[in-house]
């Protein structure tokens, strides 16, 4: 999304395989407003956990109240972290923040998102076109990759790598620059830049910058 609100191109199809992430989304392209409380207080966060958990349970994830309720909690919970567990329930501890600056009103993305598609699939599953320009951001190869219930494994990056590499149009992928996935898409014909990359999300609080790969494929540079 944030590579998307950069560009801001006229038509463009954002896909998450976590659907409580596109459940937000499009919500916020309804124009999302937060009625419900914003507080950050540790009772109130373990109880809208459990809030969101049964809507998950009944059958209810698609909901606006989910929207809001996602949205609550990955402002408030540890480190910024989204993550389930092969249940499908969120699973993210309350965070340490002294203070967080809250956002109830999403309206002004109305006019922004209007002409933008959301889907959870699998990004095979996709239809594009061949001109198409893909920027790819997966899970990175870490040793945390339950982001969804559905984990993201070493099989599935090299699926990923080796779609993108069959694509015709224009590629940029980012991922972490470990060594074996340098070489994957060094391996596909791909162009690397590598790039220190600051940490505003981390499962154990680690803000040192990391090496990241930028993957590029049908660009001229």
């Amino acid at each position: 999304m944030a590579v998307a609100l950069g560009l801001q191109p006229q038509e463009a199809l954002l896909n998450d395989l976590n659907p409580h992430v596109i459940n937000f989304y499009s919500w916020l392209q309804k124009g999302l407003y937060i009625d419900i409380r914003l507080e950050n207080d540790s009772c109130y966060y373990y109880w809208c956990r459990k809030q969101f958990n049964e809507l998950i349970l009944s059958g209810r994830a698609n909901s606006e109240e989910s929207a809001k309720l996602f949205y609550f909690m990955n402002r408030t919970g540890f480190n910024g972290l989204c993550r389930f567990n092969s249940k499908d329930q969120f699973n993210v501890p309350f965070g340490r923040y002294k203070t967080i600056s809250y956002v109830k009103d999403f309206s002004h993305y109305i006019p922004i998102l209007k002409r933008w598609s959301f889907t959870a699939f699998d990004f095979v599953d996709l239809h594009l076109q061949p001109t198409d320009f893909i920027y790819s951001d997966p899970p990175y190869d870490v040793q945390f990759t339950k982001y969804s219930a559905n984990d993201f494994k070493w099989d599935d990056q090299i699926r990923l790598a080796e779609w993108l590499a069959c694509h015709h149009g224009p590629v940029v992928a980012s991922n972490q620059a470990t060594e074996r996935i340098v070489e994957l898409y060094k391996s596909l014909g791909f162009s690397l830049s590598l790039i220190d990359a600051p940490r505003r999300i981390s499962c154990d609080g680690n803000r040192q910058r990391a090496k990241e790969i930028l993957a590029f494929k049908n660009i001229s540079l």
